[in-house]
């Protein structure tokens, strides 16, 4: 067994930037008077996240390949146009609008992917082009109108609560799940002698992680409870946390943003895992655009606009490297919740919207600075 400091050292570089997020939360608590972490700000401020979250889990496996996507906010507002068009013009179901949504975000992340991947045009081009024409046909399709009032179900997804006991047995399951991947985890790398923290420092994390999930609900329940929208983001966190770090798709991934001509040469289908990467972040754009009607109960022109520029700055963010081969779902959820936690102390604050961009584009670039000198050292 080995337990040295090295293995915290590699932990607290993991978690810096949870660490960033906890400083930024205590000085605009300490600004605003306690009322950015007020139950009801704080529902809010999960809930505005939730979008940009979703289109950095797909952007992060975009930029792990050594890729770069323009075209996902784009994207999302076509779908949010199309979902809307389907359930408010058409009249149909709120399941079948979803289902062709979907569909339609997987053809077009598809299309994307099948420039990029087979006809090797670079990524950077052809999602340009697809910002353009995915933006051309959402103002094509919808009119230049907005369409709403969505239904209820959508309502619900958008802007509904879990009941309190729904939030408990979340509260249950999640630290349940957390507990046991890290029992799997730490006697799997204690079967390989990797080096494992400290006995002590690992119950400490652990306790600690259940302890953090046990306020968190908490805290919703005081208000009106966990946001669904939140539960939809868990949701995909898990599944692609499980497929990045525990699936040769997900290994694949990592191998071809570090060196596509080796993983060619290993073995590896390229084409194909770039285009099924590119594929999985069409139908993230789907998903995030649906929530984002959802939440608003429209669809309109402007839906989307530059939320690309949000989903990579938050990859970024959480640690992602822009050259490839470098980065986790997680980081780049985490990196959201810095990006939304900025926009809504600022908000809080009556920040005018010029100085927003420019602390977050400081922020971004001190991020960036940040990861390029440790990785240095």
């Amino acid at each position: 067994m080995k337990e040295s400091k090295f293995s915290l050292r590699v932990d607290l570089k993991t978690y810096m930037m949870v660490i960033a997020l906890v400083a930024i939360w205590l000085i605009f608590t300490g600004i605003t008077g306690g009322t950015f972490l007020s139950p009801r700000n704080l529902s809010n401020l999960f809930r505005q996240s939730v979008f940009t979250s979703i289109l950095a889990i797909g952007m992060v496996m975009v930029i792990i390949t050594g890729h770069i996507d323009l075209s996902a906010g784009s994207l999302a507002g076509l779908t949010g146009g199309i979902v809307s068009i389907l359930h408010v013009w058409r009249g149909w179901n709120p399941y079948p609008s979803i289902a062709v949504t979907l569909i339609v975000g997987l053809a077009l992340g598809l299309w994307n992917g099948y420039w990029v991947a087979y006809k090797k045009v670079p990524a950077f081009i052809v999602t340009l082009g697809g910002l353009l024409v995915f933006r051309g046909a959402l103002v094509g399709i919808t009119k230049g109108t907005t369409i709403g009032p969505m239904g209820e179900l959508f309502r619900y997804i958008g802007k509904g609560y879990l009941p309190q006991y729904g939030g408990i047995i979340l509260a249950v399951g999640g630290s349940a799940y957390f507990l046991y991947v890290q029992y799997r985890t730490r006697k799997g790398r204690l079967k390989y002698d990797f080096e494992v923290l400290p006995i002590h420092l690992e119950i400490l994390k652990c306790v600690a992680a259940v302890t953090l999930i046990a306020v968190f609900v908490s805290v919703m329940n005081s208000y009106q409870g966990v946001p669904v929208p939140l539960i939809g983001l868990l949701v995909l966190f898990f599944i692609f946390s499980f497929v990045t770090k525990n699936t040769v798709f997900g290994r694949h991934i990592y191998a071809i943003g570090g060196n596509s001509e080796a993983a060619q040469m290993s073995g590896i289908n390229v084409a194909r895992t770039t285009l099924l990467v590119f594929v999985l972040n069409g139908l993230m754009a789907a998903i995030g655009g649906i929530l984002m009607t959802a939440r608003l109960n429209a669809a309109s022109v402007a839906a989307g606009q530059n939320a690309e520029l949000d989903a990579i700055a938050a990859c970024v963010i959480g640690g992602t490297s822009l050259m490839g081969g470098i980065g986790s779902v997680g980081g780049a959820v985490i990196g959201a919740v810095v990006m939304a936690s900025l926009d809504n102390g600022m908000s809080l604050l009556n920040v005018p919207m010029f100085w927003q961009s420019i602390v977050k584009g400081l922020v971004l670039v001190l991020a960036v600075w940040f990861d390029v000198s440790s990785t240095k050292k």
